[in-house]
C-alpha cells in the first residue's frame, strides 16, 4: 500500500498569479501655485500655519525652517477662493526664489 502511494503522482504547487506591477506615478511638483484653492493648498503643505481673513480675501501662511510662504486667495469667477499672489521669503525675511520655497515646503526637513 505503501509502495502504490509512492508512485501515485505528486500534486503540482499551484502556482501564485504575480500581481502585475502598477506603474509609479512620479510625483508631481507644484511650481506655481495660482488658481489653486484653499483645499489644494492644504493639500500640498498641511495645515496653514496661520490664516487671516482681510476684507475679501484669505491669506495662507505655510512656513517651517527653510521658508516662509503667504498665500492671497481672493474670488475668482466661479465664486470659488482661488490663490492670485504669492510672496515667498526665507525665515530672516529676505525675499527667497517661489519654487525653492514650494519645494522646501513639499520636503520634509
Amino acid at each position: 500500500m505503501l509502495f502504490a502511494a509512492a508512485c501515485a503522482p505528486r500534486p503540482q504547487a499551484a502556482s501564485v498569479p504575480t500581481p502585475a506591477a502598477q506603474p509609479v506615478r512620479p510625483q508631481v511638483r507644484q511650481t506655481s501655485l495660482y488658481g489653486l484653492d484653499a483645499q489644494e493648498l492644504v493639500g500640498h503643505f498641511g495645515k496653514p500655519a496661520l490664516q487671516i481673513r482681510e476684507g475679501n480675501s484669505i491669506k495662507l501662511q505655510f512656513r517651517d525652517t527653510r521658508c516662509v510662504l503667504d498665500a492671497y486667495l481672493y474670488p475668482a469667477r466661479d465664486g470659488q477662493m482661488r490663490v492670485t499672489y504669492v510672496d515667498t521669503r526665507g525665515p530672516s525675511g529676505a525675499d527667497m526664489d517661489q519654487a525653492a520655497c514650494i519645494l522646501a515646503l513639499e520636503t520634509p526637513s
